[in-house]
């Protein structure tokens, strides 16, 4: 049963929540192509941004809708790795699941194309 009296508490549970996200970060980069190329999107947004005549909140805005691709398909390979953990066999519930996470990060990036058109035309 679980409990949770036995949790880390404060700065130790931070440190240890960081060292968690940090190795997820290091799977996702070594095992995600999609990551890496986001990654890479993310890379080279950031000075891209400071090519044009913007504010300093637009330029934030514009990296951050980069940021929110990155976002989504952490979740999208999360909802993959829980389905293949539940099981490998072909159901339409898992292929659902999976094309609906797929979904959510094609949603990011059109959303991220809305924004950064908007910001620069």
């Amino acid at each position: 049963m679980f409990n949770n009296k036995d949790k880390p508490k404060g700065i130790k549970r931070i440190y240890l929540a960081s060292l968690n996200s940090f190795r997820a970060f290091k799977w996702l980069y070594q095992h995600e192509s999609a990551f890496k190329q986001e990654l890479l999107l993310l890379c080279l947004s950031v000075p891209i941004s400071f090519l044009f005549d913007i504010s300093s909140t637009e330029q934030l805005i514009l990296v951050l809708a980069i940021v929110f691709i990155i976002f989504t398909e952490v979740l999208n390979t999360a909802i993959e790795a829980v389905v293949d953990r539940v099981g490998l066999e072909i159901h339409p519930l898992s292929g659902l699941a999976k094309d609906l996470g797929s979904a959510a990060v094609l949603i990011s990036m059109v959303i991220a194309m809305i924004i950064w058109l908007i910001i620069l035309f």
